[in-house]
């Protein structure tokens, strides 16, 4: 009797999955087709444009009187020295910055208590509030001036930097009351609400939990009202008329005449005038991006 031992059946083919190809250098991204001319030739005239004019402020500025030069060589500070010493720009520097970093603190302060009741309770007119905060955002500041004056004139405050300074804290505390609040709907209301089981009052949890995060928002206000504060004209023509107290921009008005323009004088001022605003954006580029864009989306 044979026996026949059974052969083990075939293993199955197994079908490897074909390796996936690499893309080839014909695979191009679509903004990849346009030619590189077509992309750097605009941005690099609108760069031109745009450096132009700096470059014929700094050109006044720094040659000297009379001279018709493209080139500011030899280099000469005349023109800041008259403005600063001459012209009482030193004087017009620190009543700027005086009246900026006032506008800066106290429209932060009520912007932020403002935001905060915009954002986190409700009332019956709310939405006519909101309403009435965008619409004032239409109003230009020229129509202020005569009611502003006249309240000014009661309360004994015409010729005084406080005037300009509560003028301009009214003119920026709409925007920065709708940013803020933007800002505060941003972040979850169950933080706070974690706090008060804590044992936390309402103060306490806005200062120690929300408070460390509106830093961006808190910043982009602060900066917008500082630099408005800072190159506005209106208010501080209208308010002060003692030279010792005017600011900048008054400044800058008093070197053109209707005779004649000292065009190096007008160009240092601007220079001055520019530079911490310059200073401070570069500084909080950053933070001023974050906040605005933070705040103008809908939690």
């Amino acid at each position: 009797m044979s026996t026949k031992t059974a052969t083990p059946p075939a293993p199955a083919v197994q079908h490897e999955a074909p390796a996936p190809q690499r893309p080839t250098k014909k695979a191009h991204r679509a903004w990849d087709e346009v030619p590189r001319w077509q992309i750097y030739f605009p941005l690099g005239a609108y760069l031109l444009f745009t450096l132009i004019p700096f470059y014929w402020i700094l050109l006044f500025a720094l040659r000297k009187p009379g001279s018709t030069s493209l080139v500011p060589w030899p280099m000469t500070f005349e023109h800041f020295e008259k403005v600063w010493t001459q012209r009482s720009f030193g004087t017009y520097f620190e009543n700027s910055v005086y009246v900026g970093i006032a506008t800066l603190v106290m429209t932060t302060v009520v912007a932020l208590a403002g935001g905060y009741a915009l954002a986190r309770f409700n009332f019956r007119i709310k939405r006519a509030f909101m309403l009435a905060l965008l619409c004032s955002q239409f109003v230009p500041g020229a129509l202020l001036l005569v009611p502003l004056f006249q309240i000014f004139a009661e309360l004994q405050m015409i010729n005084s930097l406080g005037s300009v300074i509560i003028a301009e804290t009214v003119f920026q505390l709409p925007l920065s009351m709708i940013l803020i609040s933007g800002f505060i709907r941003n972040v979850p209301y169950s933080l706070e609400e974690a706090a008060w089981v804590d044992g936390c009052t309402r103060f306490t949890a806005f200062r120690v939990v929300v408070l460390p995060l509106l830093r961006p928002g808190l910043i982009a206000v602060g900066s917008f009202a500082f630099v408005h504060s800072w190159n506005h004209f209106l208010f501080a023509l209208m308010f002060l008329s003692n030279q010792e107290k005017q600011t900048i921009p008054v400044g800058l008005n008093s070197l053109m005449s209707a005779d004649s323009v000292d065009l190096g004088a007008l160009a240092a001022g601007g220079i001055i005038a520019a530079l911490p605003v310059v200073i401070v954006f570069a500084f909080i580029q950053k933070w001023l991006i974050t906040g605005f864009s933070a705040g103008a989306v809908k939690g």
